[in-house]
């Protein structure tokens, strides 16, 4: 089956970078629109980022200017660069993607998360 893995969470000061990797695994024949998302304690989980199967970008506003989505569809990975963190980007990241796999119909399927900690 489809797997989607994230890695590249961690610990990091305000004002830090970090990188962001999901990588799809499995019978996938395609993938269409992918994103990120992200969930802080006692907030509703909210879309970061999106990204077209054509590499068009779009971002929510909280981090226009300093997020950067993409995707190497040769490799089924997409990746979030995210500069200039600030506390309020403390959540657990999640991947999630539109495939088809073997299935007739293309399915939504999300990773199990990433944990991005900014802190002093």
């Amino acid at each position: 089956q489809v797997q989607l893995v994230e890695s590249g969470g961690g610990l990091v000061q305000p004002g830090g970078s970090l990188r962001l990797s999901c990588v799809a695994s499995g019978i996938i024949f395609s993938i269409n629109d992918m994103a990120w998302y992200r969930q802080a304690p006692g907030k509703e989980r909210e879309s970061v980022a999106t990204i077209s199967a054509g590499g068009r970008g779009d971002y929510a506003d909280s981090v226009k200017g300093r997020f950067t989505i993409s995707r190497d569809n040769a490799n089924n990975t997409m990746h979030l660069q995210m500069n200039n963190l600030k506390p309020e980007d403390t959540a657990v990241y999640y991947c999630t993607a539109n495939i088809l796999s073997i299935n007739v119909e293309p399915f939504n399927y999300w990773g199990q998360g990433t944990q991005v900690t900014v802190a002093s």
